[in-house]
């Protein structure tokens, strides 16, 4: 499979050869960083068992929180595509944010002002050191595409994603969108 360079805004696929990586088995990774020091990204299709009311209690809303990566798991952090609505946020690419004032999150979200489809919420990130995702890469552990759906990907579907990548892919990847997650289940 050609990929193509990891830039902020592309997608990262797990290779279907991730088996077993607890973290990262059947991912799709949102690059909100890249540079020579390092990678931050966050996992875009592994929700928990967990809304947002259930670790910030004074938020009452049952918007779904997600497995961001195995990084500082004890701290939340969102992406969004509001800007104009919550400050300080940072833009990733394609009108995607990265954070912003929280109290502010925590405000519009009482007010009915954000939709689930507009906030994603997540326990930790995916961080890499310098030259890491490079021999990731070398090692065919990751596939990276360009993100075809811009902002609409916080609203994305996360159950069928990695699968629906597997279909895009083609060729022997076909093979595995219908394989079980665990091959011992086979």
């Amino acid at each position: 499979m050609i990929t193509i360079q990891p830039k902020k805004g592309n997608l990262l696929i797990a290779e279907p050869a991730i088996i077993g990586d607890v973290s990262f088995n059947r991912s799709i990774v949102l690059l909100a960083e890249h540079s020579h020091e390092g990678s931050v990204g966050f996992i875009l299709n592994k929700p928990l068992d967990y809304n947002i009311n259930d670790l910030v209690p004074e938020v009452e809303a049952n918007f779904k929180v997600y497995n961001g990566g195995p990084v500082e798991q004890d701290n939340l952090y969102f992406i969004h595509r509001i800007p104009d609505l919550i400050p300080d946020s940072v833009e990733i690419s394609l009108g995607i944010y990265w954070g912003g004032d929280f109290s502010k999150v925590a405000e519009l979200i009482a007010e009915n002002n954000i939709k689930e489809d507009e906030i994603r919420f997540f326990l930790g990130y995916s961080g890499w050191g310098a030259n890491q995702l490079d021999d990731e890469l070398k090692s065919n552990s990751w596939v990276v595409t360009e993100n075809i759906y811009k902002n609409e990907i916080i609203g994305k579907d996360y159950e069928s994603f990695w699968k629906e990548k597997m279909l895009e892919f083609g060729d022997e990847y076909s093979i595995w969108s219908n394989a079980p997650e665990n091959p011992n289940y086979n």
